[in-house]
């Protein structure tokens, strides 16, 4: 949140220029004295060549414009670097002048050689040295905006910040405006329209022949939601800022200081979605929808975002990211919202680079959704955790070449399969979660069934029964002795009363990675019946299974296959003698037999 709010004219007790623009563009300067003052000479001091205080600043023409909207180039107006100013930067930062503006700028001039040099010196020391007034904004009838005054308390509102760049430019030579108009800022509400008086000051710079924008009081820091405290936090983005992207929280009183082709009227500006400098800071470009307030068609409402590196998203709704289906693309993500709740939703994107190390998401984009109608088929598991779906940050931890690249799977009989080719030494975990169903640990896991043939993994899976279901992938690497890491997650859904698939049998740990039941697939096998075995294993001297009776099964091209009888048990087993000189048997799998 960024302190915005100018101050009103009316509280200013000391002298006013008045400054005002005919249509030839010659300046005239009007003091106004308070009764019983008598005028003070107004000396203008400049160092170096040009503006004197004489020449008046052109207004904004062709040259100055830059073409909306913004054309993904840079954040800056003109090119910039950033590392040639560290030495600059770090010597203004520790100028100590309190005695007046002239003998301040005169000693951060000494570091100071263009033009473009003297404006960064002048804006890193206001940036770090003036405060924002959260007292004196709520009771302006004390507060000055002269610059001698803001430079002695070290502290003022956005008027006092802009009048000050403004002397401090003019005393350096160079031509500088203080601008007025409507902001973003503190107390903004999204999709809310201006009408009075403008609430924000800033300024426009003249360097290399065009004019530029940048605003020194929100480069300086922010103020807390309660308006009662301001915290120093630099930020760059206010510095010479594109005006494509400084027309996002700032417009202008007058239109031609937008310095855009074509200008944006105060309607445009007053529905575009607020984009605060974090999503740019972050390398993100651009956010569909591009106005403030999304109306759901259907119960759903969707939200992008693309930008130039991997990044990491996140979002709430109302607080939580329960109602939405988020999917990272690899310039972006997607999110499908679905409130399940009539009415006005507050919506908020985070985001962080791939690359970061702490976890710390940044608000970066807000929208208000409003819902007319709600989808009640789209209520997700509490499971369900975003983002959905196989992306670029899958690939990374070793899953590629997804069949599904979608986040839902749909399936009508209540079966489906997934494959993916793994990374090297990675050892997969999958369990499956539902709401309405009370799967223990143990049986979360045997719905599904892992099959490896090479370095491909394919994970069968049998719902127990219909309804919507998170499918959580886990790994780790085979060589780790630790626990396996949540990867990600996939929604699978199922609209058919009928299905009631059984788990798979159960595996013992001799059952090996690469082994593959062909039949049976159930674990839980008919009374009275002969049922087929056919297995895949290798390195086996033996195979029994073992039911009221113990058969062998005989081994045919790599598959170990036979007949029992399910007859009198409970339970049948398979074992396998691994060494033909040993009479030791291993259990490899269980299976239940149905109770007659």
């Amino acid at each position: 949140v960024q302190p915005g709010r100018r101050v009103s004219r009316e509280s200013c007790k000391q002298t006013q220029a008045v400054t005002s623009y005919s249509n030839e563009g010659t300046q005239v300067t009007v003091e106004i004295h308070p009764k019983n003052t008598t005028p003070t000479l107004l000396k203008k001091l400049s160092f170096g060549k040009g503006f004197h205080g004489t020449e008046a600043p052109r207004p904004p023409e062709g040259k100055d414009l830059h073409a909306y909207p913004w054309d993904k180039s840079s954040l800056k107006s003109m090119p910039v670097d950033l590392q040639q100013f560290e030495k600059l930067d770090a010597y203004a930062l520790k100028v100590n002048v309190k005695n007046s503006v002239e003998e301040l700028v005169k000693a951060l001039l000494k570091q100071a050689r263009t033009d473009l040099e003297k404006v960064r010196a002048i804006w890193m020391w206001i940036c770090h040295h003036i405060e924002y007034d959260v007292v004196g904004y709520h009771n302006k009838s004390q507060l000055s905006s002269k610059p001698i005054d803001v430079l002695q308390t070290g502290k003022s509102i956005c008027e006092g910040y802009a009048g000050l760049f403004e002397q401090m430019c003019s005393i350096a030579g160079i031509q500088c405006m203080k601008l007025s108009g409507y902001s973003k800022g503190y107390g903004y509400k999204m999709g809310q329209t201006f009408t009075g008086d403008s609430d924000h000051a800033w300024n426009a710079v003249y360097l290399d022949g065009r004019w530029h924008l940048l605003d020194s009081t929100w480069g300086s820091g922010a103020v807390d939601d309660s308006f009662t405290k301001f915290t120093f936090r630099y930020n760059e983005f206010y510095f010479l800022t594109h005006p494509a992207l400084f027309i996002n929280n700032h417009f202008p009183d007058n239109s031609n200081w937008q310095l855009l082709k074509p200008t944006l009227t105060l309607k445009d500006f007053e529905k575009n979605t607020l984009h605060n400098s974090d999503f740019y800071m972050l390398g993100l470009l651009t956010a569909q929808p591009e106005t403030a307030v999304i109306q759901t068609v259907n119960g759903k409402a969707s939200v992008s975002v693309d930008c130039r590196s991997a990044t990491l998203f996140m979002f709430k709704l109302k607080g939580t990211d329960e109602h939405g289906l988020m999917t990272l693309k690899k310039h972006g993500m997607t999110l499908d919202i679905y409130p399940q709740k009539a009415g006005s939703h507050k919506l908020q994107i985070f985001a962080k680079p791939s690359k970061a190390s702490e976890d710390v998401y940044k608000c970066v984009v807000e929208y208000v959704v409003e819902c007319k109608s709600v989808d009640k088929a789209m209520r997700f598991p509490k499971d369900l955790h975003q983002p959905v779906g196989p992306s670029w940050f899958t690939e990374r931890h070793g899953f590629l070449r997804p069949s599904h690249p979608d986040p839902i799977i749909h399936t009508n009989d209540g079966r489906c399969s997934l494959t993916f080719t793994l990374g090297k030494d990675i050892s997969v975990l999958a369990s499956l979660h539902s709401d309405n169903s009370s799967l223990t640990e143990d049986m979360r896991r045997r719905h599904i069934m892992q099959i490896h043939r090479g370095n491909q993994i394919e994970l069968k899976i049998h719902l127990p029964h219909a309804g919507n279901f998170v499918l959580k992938i886990y790994a780790k690497k085979k060589s780790d002795p630790g626990s396996y890491d949540y990867i990600f997650n996939y929604l699978i859904t199922c609209l058919n009363t009928e299905v009631k698939w059984p788990a798979f049998p159960q595996t013992y740990s001799k059952w090996a990675e690469d082994y593959e039941i062909l039949e049976p697939l159930s674990g839980l096998l008919p009374a009275n019946r002969n049922v087929q075995f056919k297995l895949k294993m290798h390195g086996i001297a033996k195979v029994l299974v073992q039911a009221d009776n113990t058969d062998p099964l005989t081994q045919n091209k790599g598959y170990w296959e036979g007949t029992c009888n399910t007859s009198g048990c409970r339970e049948v087993f398979v074992m396998v003698q691994e060494n033909a000189n040993h009479s030791y048997y291993s259990h490899v799998l269980k299976y239940e037999v149905e109770t007659q």
